[in-house]
């Protein structure tokens, strides 16, 4: 009988291997950034960007899993080098994430933000060792993607927009949903995207996947910040609460739990329809994404 927990578990662990395949042993004078980066990287997470992408890599057909592999890690690289800098003391200053100490809780702040460089740095040294497969347009738009969505005008872009609105008195529909869309979402997208064009997907379904990855994303902020407002320490494995005390404005603070609630519903049947569609279109009968998304929708850690 098929298993969902099952199936993530299998994804889960296939990313595991990937990460630790692609990461460097710590020796040299640089050990213990190299250690930081094993310690922020290798211990806990629910790796959903990775398994993002290779589901996604499933649905439209990708074969040699050489040449997503490296973007796999890359992925869950640059989402893990903005956990290790958002927990800085010169940001969030939160000691414990996952259940444990943060990067710099354990090494402090200089290795921490080393380490969150290396990471970053890493990701692009890793993800160029999809060249040379054969297909090496794609890896161009794929790391088009990833450096777009991770960049400026994507997650780096959202970060900074939400540190500078933080305690305002004014903030508008337009600036939240664009920090949720930029902070959370794109690397969402990103992961979905480029499973897609390594696979060589359409165009189309490639517009789909960015638009269900938004949905996805956002949806997926919200429920966060449901969570940081109503949520159990003990199932969060960090405090609960800290983003009220520490003036951040979010979908919750603006609009309320009962909209924002509301809201994340929307968000998740709207992407679950896209998946639902993708799946249909490619002749795979269970749409795991479609469950995925209500189960990180509807999450309580």
């Amino acid at each position: 009988m098929f298993s969902f927990e099952e199936y993530l578990k299998d994804l889960k662990k296939r990313a595991d291997e990937i990460l630790i395949r692609f990461m460097p042993e710590a020796d040299g004078f640089q050990k213990t950034l190299i250690e930081a980066m094993n310690y922020s990287l290798l211990t806990g997470g629910k790796r959903i960007r990775p398994v993002l992408m290779l589901e996604t890599w499933k649905i439209f057909g990708g074969i040699d899993e050489d040449l997503i592999a490296p973007f796999v890690a890359a992925i869950e690289m640059i989402h893990t080098f903005s956990l290790v800098h958002d927990d800085l003391p010169a940001m969030d200053n939160d000691l414990y994430r996952r259940g444990r100490k943060t990067t710099h809780a354990v090494y402090g702040a200089g290795i921490a933000t080393l380490a969150g460089d290396g990471l970053l740095n890493f990701a692009f040294e890793t993800a160029l060792k999809s060249f040379g497969k054969g297909y090496d347009g794609r890896v161009i738009e794929a790391l088009k993607i990833l450096s777009l969505k991770a960049g400026i005008y994507g997650m780096a872009g959202g970060q900074c927009a939400d540190i500078e609105n933080e305690n305002s008195n004014d903030v508008s529909d337009v600036l939240i949903d664009f920090v949720n869309e930029h902070k959370t979402a794109c690397m969402i997208e990103s992961s979905l995207m480029i499973g897609g064009i390594l696979a060589g997907a359409e165009a189309k379904d490639i517009a789909s996947l960015e638009k269900a990855g938004s949905c996805l994303g956002i949806a997926f902020q919200i429920r966060d910040d449901i969570l940081n407002k109503t949520g159990s320490e003990k199932e969060l494995g960090k405090p609960v609460g800290s983003d009220e005390s520490k003036g951040k404005n979010n979908y919750v603070h603006v609009h309320g739990l009962e909209a924002a609630q509301k809201k994340v519903r929307e968000l998740s049947q709207s992407a679950i329809e896209i998946f639902d569609e993708l799946y249909k279109n490619n002749g795979i009968e269970y749409a795991f994404l479609s469950e995925l998304t209500q189960k990180m929708t509807e999450r309580t850690k």
